[in-house]
């Protein structure tokens, strides 16, 4: 992850000028790490603690009585084919300016949120303010100076939310959600290794195997001092079973000394496909597919895009067997369908899997005393007074992130249409 702009400011009534410049210093570096990695050929992004400094910052804003908005917009190739995440962008933009009527804000702090809504959508609409990345996120607010764009592997699905303070759950929880995989690249006679984490890629020591080389098989090698054409197969054949093996028993060594999330094989033909017989059980578990990729030219760029691509068909893969588990839940009690019901037992801690139609979207309410998500205001009654939000899926999302709930939007089309907004796994019924 990396800040995509140096426009990070946030004005703060109890700040020092110590605390100013040590903001500045922070955003200076965090711009510095993305460059540095851009030009080593790494992918762009935040180490660990220039992170911590941005969640920190971003955590600290109170702008009351005004409102941050906060967009989260992906990126992958699909959304920027013919600019079409600029038309999702502009019609959630839309429908936050129609909703925004309904939150009742006074007018002085309603004017800058649409202003401030303006200047995201001119920001992202220019394409050299995008990340290479698969998503960014935008924080804005006019009236404290704030305006923090930055780029992030992956999200959710995109959203836009004005609320009391900057949401950054997902940009806190990316890093986590991704976890670490590790990349296999290998051809008939070498392996690369590389840990891929939500935003960099590290090459771990590599493996290279004697093969036999030179030339080919020819007939007149007989049993006098050549090779019949069997032992000549038969040694290839041998050579290449020694070294996916080899292959095989380092990922183990690796995965042994810090578990990992995930495997990718990849390699320029079918040298990945055939390591797999060779991974030890609980790899295979673990492996969640392959690709082509060349050990003798690969870049931590080019394994870190190749293993998020392998990684989104992954996931897309998994929707199906999710929504049929959750479909089979319905009638054991194990599975909610709907937004009423997925939003009650998410207000109880129910909710291990959150499933998310990723296109769904419903205004709603928040019961201002039990915090509540509700679909209508009757149904707050007893718990506070019913406070308006634009969208109820995308603060389900956030609030299923505050309690550490797995997230899964659903953009596989058969998947998509069996959930009703929203869905869910239960832990306890």
């Amino acid at each position: 992850m990396g800040a995509i702009a140096s426009r990070s400011f946030s004005k703060e009534p109890a700040r020092s000028k110590r605390a100013r410049e040590r903001e500045a210093r922070d955003g200076r570096e965090g711009v510095a790490t993305e460059r540095s990695s851009r030009e080593n050929g790494g992918q762009a992004g935040l180490d660990g603690q220039g992170l911590g400094r941005l969640l920190e910052r971003l955590t600290r804003i109170r702008p009351d009585p005004y409102r941050v908005v906060s967009c989260y917009l992906k990126l992958e190739p699909r959304d920027r084919s013919r600019g079409k995440y600029l038309i999702k962008l502009k019609n959630r933009i839309k429908a936050a300016v129609n909703g925004l009527p309904r939150l009742g804000l006074d007018r002085e702090i309603s004017e800058p949120v649409l202003r401030d809504l303006n200047r995201i959508q001119q920001f992202l609409r220019t394409p050299g303010n995008l990340p290479s990345t698969q998503g960014v996120a935008v924080f804005a607010c006019e009236k404290i100076e704030l305006f923090e764009a930055v780029a992030l592997p992956v999200i959710h699905r995109s959203r836009l939310a004005i609320d009391g303070t900057p949401l950054v759950r997902e940009l806190a929880s990316v890093e986590d959600e991704f976890g670490r995989l590790l990349t296999a690249v290998v051809d008939r006679a070498s392996a690369r290794f590389f840990e891929v984490t939500a935003y960099n890629t590290l090459e771990l020591p590599g493996l290279r195997s004697n093969s036999t080389r030179g030339k080919r098989f020819h007939g007149d090698q007989d049993g006098s001092g050549g090779w019949g054409e069997h032992t000549y197969n038969n040694r290839i054949r041998q050579e290449k079973q020694r070294h996916y093996e080899a292959i095989a028993r380092e990922l183990f060594t690796i995965d042994r000394r810090q578990p990992a999330h995930g495997i990718v094989l990849a390699g320029p033909g079918p040298e990945a496909g055939a390591v797999k017989p060779f991974l030890h059980t609980y790899l295979t578990e673990r492996l969640i597919g392959t690709a082509r990729l060349n050990p003798k030219d690969v870049t931590l760029s080019s394994v870190h895009d190749t293993t998020l691509a392998v990684r989104e068909s992954y996931e897309r893969a998994s929707e199906r067997t999710l929504v049929h588990e959750m479909l089979e839940g319905l009638g054991t009690g194990w599975g909610v369908n709907g937004l009423t019901p997925t939003l009650r037992a998410l207000s109880r801690g129910q909710v291990r899997s959150l499933l998310v139609d990723a296109d769904a979207s419903q205004p709603g309410f928040r019961c201002g005393d039990s915090g509540r998500l509700a679909l209508t205001e009757r149904e707050c009654r007893g718990e506070g007074e019913p406070i308006p939000i634009l969208d109820l899926v995308d603060d389900a999302i956030e609030e299923a992130l505050r309690q550490g709930v797995d997230v899964n939007v659903v953009y596989e089309p058969e998947a998509r249409v069996a959930i009703d907004g929203l869905g869910g796994l239960l832990r306890f019924r």
